[in-house]
Protein backbone atom coordinates (compact mmCIF):
# COMPACT_ATOMS: atom_id res chain seq x y z
CA UNK A 1 0.00 0.00 0.00
CA UNK A 2 1.50 3.19 -0.49
CA UNK A 3 1.13 6.09 1.87
CA UNK A 4 2.22 9.34 2.32
CA UNK A 5 5.17 8.59 4.91
CA UNK A 6 8.41 9.12 4.14
CA UNK A 7 9.98 6.47 1.76
CA UNK A 8 13.26 6.72 3.94
CA UNK A 9 13.32 7.02 7.37
CA UNK A 10 15.96 4.54 8.81
CA UNK A 11 18.58 6.39 10.35
CA UNK A 12 21.32 3.84 9.74
CA UNK A 13 20.52 4.24 5.98
CA UNK A 14 21.19 8.46 6.28
CA UNK A 15 23.73 8.66 3.99
CA UNK A 16 23.40 5.53 1.84
CA UNK A 17 21.27 6.06 -1.66
CA UNK A 18 21.04 2.51 -2.47
CA UNK A 19 17.80 1.32 -0.27
CA UNK A 20 16.33 4.73 -0.70
CA UNK A 21 16.21 4.25 -4.56
CA UNK A 22 15.59 1.01 -3.46
CA UNK A 23 12.41 1.79 -1.46
CA UNK A 24 11.17 4.32 -4.08
CA UNK A 25 11.07 1.69 -6.64
CA UNK A 26 8.55 -0.15 -4.92
CA UNK A 27 6.61 2.72 -4.20
CA UNK A 28 6.58 3.26 -8.03
CA UNK A 29 5.54 -0.06 -8.88
CA UNK A 30 2.94 -0.28 -6.43
CA UNK A 31 1.12 2.99 -7.93
CA UNK A 32 1.01 1.45 -11.17
CA UNK A 33 -0.81 -1.34 -9.52
CA UNK A 34 -3.83 1.42 -8.66
CA UNK A 35 -4.02 3.09 -11.28
CA UNK A 36 -7.28 3.26 -13.87
CA UNK A 37 -5.74 1.39 -16.62
CA UNK A 38 -7.62 3.95 -19.59
CA UNK A 39 -5.35 3.67 -22.93
CA UNK A 40 -3.37 6.84 -21.80
CA UNK A 41 -2.45 5.68 -18.43
CA UNK A 42 -1.10 1.85 -20.04
CA UNK A 43 1.10 3.98 -21.83
CA UNK A 44 2.79 6.38 -19.24
CA UNK A 45 2.49 2.99 -17.21
CA UNK A 46 4.49 1.48 -19.39
CA UNK A 47 7.06 3.62 -19.84
CA UNK A 48 7.48 4.77 -16.23
CA UNK A 49 8.39 1.18 -15.04
CA UNK A 50 11.28 0.87 -17.67
CA UNK A 51 12.59 4.10 -16.76
CA UNK A 52 12.34 3.68 -12.88
CA UNK A 53 13.43 0.05 -12.78
CA UNK A 54 16.55 1.07 -14.43
CA UNK A 55 17.28 3.74 -11.59
CA UNK A 56 17.70 0.67 -9.49
CA UNK A 57 19.65 -1.48 -12.00
CA UNK A 58 21.80 1.48 -12.53
CA UNK A 59 22.41 2.13 -9.03
CA UNK A 60 23.19 -1.57 -8.04
CA UNK A 61 25.34 -1.53 -11.26
CA UNK A 62 27.34 1.49 -9.92
CA UNK A 63 27.80 0.17 -6.73
CA UNK A 64 29.94 -2.65 -8.31
CA UNK A 65 31.50 -1.42 -11.32
CA UNK A 66 35.83 -1.33 -11.09
CA UNK A 67 36.75 2.47 -11.96
CA UNK A 68 35.37 5.83 -11.22
CA UNK A 69 34.92 6.82 -14.68
CA UNK A 70 32.06 3.84 -15.03
CA UNK A 71 30.62 4.60 -12.02
CA UNK A 72 30.21 8.26 -12.81
CA UNK A 73 28.61 6.52 -15.90
CA UNK A 74 26.15 4.56 -13.97
CA UNK A 75 25.28 7.29 -11.42
CA UNK A 76 24.78 9.64 -14.77
CA UNK A 77 21.74 6.99 -16.37
CA UNK A 78 20.78 7.36 -12.72
CA UNK A 79 19.76 10.39 -12.70
CA UNK A 80 18.53 10.77 -16.49
CA UNK A 81 16.15 7.77 -15.84
CA UNK A 82 15.26 9.44 -12.32
CA UNK A 83 14.42 12.52 -14.21
CA UNK A 84 12.02 10.69 -16.83
CA UNK A 85 10.11 9.07 -14.07
CA UNK A 86 9.33 11.78 -12.49
CA UNK A 87 8.40 13.22 -16.08
CA UNK A 88 5.74 10.31 -16.42
CA UNK A 89 4.81 11.10 -12.82
CA UNK A 90 4.09 14.18 -13.36
CA UNK A 91 1.83 13.34 -16.31
CA UNK A 92 0.03 11.05 -13.97
CA UNK A 93 -0.38 13.58 -11.78
CA UNK A 94 -2.65 15.85 -14.10
CA UNK A 95 -4.44 13.28 -15.46
CA UNK A 96 -5.72 11.00 -12.25
CA UNK A 97 -6.53 13.68 -9.64
CA UNK A 98 -8.05 11.33 -7.66
CA UNK A 99 -4.55 9.86 -6.73
CA UNK A 100 -2.45 12.97 -6.86
CA UNK A 101 -1.08 13.43 -3.60
CA UNK A 102 0.51 10.07 -3.50
CA UNK A 103 1.85 10.69 -6.82
CA UNK A 104 2.81 14.32 -5.54
CA UNK A 105 4.62 12.38 -2.84
CA UNK A 106 6.57 10.09 -5.17
CA UNK A 107 7.03 13.27 -7.14
CA UNK A 108 8.84 14.64 -4.11
CA UNK A 109 11.16 12.27 -3.67
CA UNK A 110 12.29 11.40 -7.02
CA UNK A 111 13.49 14.83 -6.69
CA UNK A 112 15.02 14.47 -3.67
CA UNK A 113 17.00 11.47 -5.72
CA UNK A 114 17.83 12.80 -8.31
CA UNK A 115 19.12 15.64 -6.38
CA UNK A 116 21.32 13.50 -4.36
CA UNK A 117 22.87 11.70 -7.70
CA UNK A 118 23.75 14.61 -8.97
CA UNK A 119 25.78 15.85 -5.72
CA UNK A 120 27.30 12.38 -5.55
CA UNK A 121 27.93 12.64 -9.71
CA UNK A 122 29.70 16.09 -8.88
CA UNK A 123 31.44 14.59 -6.20
CA UNK A 124 32.97 12.16 -7.58
CA UNK A 125 34.30 14.10 -10.51
CA UNK A 126 35.95 15.92 -8.21
CA UNK A 127 38.22 13.36 -6.45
Amino acid sequence: MITNKPIYTNSQYKYDIYPRIFKFVIEVIKLTRIIPKNDENKVIISQMLRSSTSIGANANEADGVSSKKDFIHCFTVVRKEGKETIYWLLLLSELNLLIKDKIDYLIREGNEIVSIVSKIISNSRKK
